[in-house]
C-alpha cells in the first residue's frame, strides 16, 4: 500500500471503519514510514481533541428554556390537528407502500453490488498473503528440500499438491503451510526471490475462478497471476514486479508440464 493510499483511508483507519485487510496493511505501511506515521500522530491528536470535553459547547440556560418551549407548542399545536379516519388510512397505505419499494430498492441493490464468488475467493487469497507476512506465520515446515515439503502434507489434506524446487533459478523454496481458503483447508508453498517473499496457493479446482486462466490482477499493490491444471487452481502473489513473478509462474509451469 502506498502513501497516497494511506492517507485516503488515514481516518476511516482511527475511526475504525476499514475491513482486517486495510487495517493490517495501513499498520504495516505506518511502521515502515515515517512520514505516514507523523501523518498519522498528528491526526490522532485531533482526533482524540475532537472527542474530548474541551471542545464540547454547553447551551445557555435561556437557549435551553427556549428550546423546550417551543417543542411544548409545537406538541399542543399537532394533538389538536387529527385526520379524518379515511385519510388518515390513505396516510398509512402510502407510507406502507413507499417502505416496501425502499426495501425492493435496497435488496436489488445490495444483490447487484454484492462481490462475485470469484472476486470473493481472490479476497480470500490476499487476505491470507498479507496475513502471512504480518503475524509471522510464514510457514508450518521450514525447509529448502521439495521432498521434505511434499510429504508433509501427507494426511493433512485430501490431495497431493505439486512441490517444485526452483533454486538454481532464484526462486528458492522456504516451505510450506496450511490455510483455509474456499470454505477448506489447503496447501500454501512459500518462495522467496531476494528480500521478496512468493505465496503459492494450491488447492482443487475452484469453479468461480474457472474464467480466470493465466490471468494477472493487481490488488492492493500485490501482484496475483492465477492458473488451472485439469485438477488444480494455483494462484502466485507477491509484491515482486509483476514481470518477475510471470518469470516464476512460467518457470514453475514448465517444471510441472515435465515428466
Amino acid at each position: 500500500m502506498n502513501c497516497d493510499r494511506v492517507q485516503s483511508l488515514i481516518d476511516g483507519y482511527l475511526d475504525g471503519e476499514l475491513d482486517l485487510v486495510n487495517n493490517l496493511a495501513i499498520e504495516k505501511h505506518l511502521r515502515e514510514c515515517s512520514s505516514c506515521a507523523q501523518s498519522h500522530k498528528n491526526r490522532q491528536l485531533v482526533h482524540d481533541a475532537i472527542q474530548s470535553n474541551s471542545l464540547a459547547y454547553k447551551a445557555p440556560l435561556e437557549l435551553q428554556k427556549r428550546v423546550r418551549s417551543a417543542l411544548r407548542q409545537q406538541k399542543n399545536a399537532g394533538s389538536m390537528r387529527i385526520l379524518p379516519q379515511k385519510v388518515a388510512w390513505r396516510w398509512l397505505a402510502a407510507a406502507t407502500l413507499f417502505v416496501a419499494i425502499v426495501l425492493i430498492t435496497w435488496n436489488v441493490a445490495a444483490t447487484l453490488t454484492a462481490p462475485s464468488a470469484a472476486e470473493t475467493l481472490i479476497q480470500e487469497l490476499l487476505s491470507s498473503h498479507i496475513r502471512s507476512l504480518m503475524v509471522n506465520h510464514l510457514v508450518d515446515v521450514a525447509s529448502q528440500d521439495q521432498h521434505t515439503v511434499k510429504p508433509w502434507f501427507d494426511g493433512k489434506l485430501d490431495y497431493a499438491p505439486p512441490v517444485v524446487d526452483l533454486a538454481q533459478q532464484g526462486f528458492p523454496l522456504i516451505g510450506g503451510r496450511l490455510d483455509y481458503l474456499n470454505s477448506r483447508t489447503t496447501a500454501a508453498l512459500v518462495y522467496k526471490h531476494g528480500n521478496h517473499v512468493i505465496n503459492l496457493f494450491i488447492l482443487p479446482s475452484a469453479s468461480s475462478l474457472s474464467s480466470y486462466q493465466n490471468t494477472s490482477l493487481t490488488r492492493q499493490g500485490y501482484h496475483l497471476i492465477l492458473w488451472h491444471t485439469s485438477a488444480m487452481t494455483f494462484c502466485a502473489i507477491s509484491d515482486l514486479e509483476e514481470s518477475q513473478l510471470q518469470h516464476f509462474v512460467q518457470l514453475l509451469q514448465q517444471q510441472l508440464a515435465s515428466p
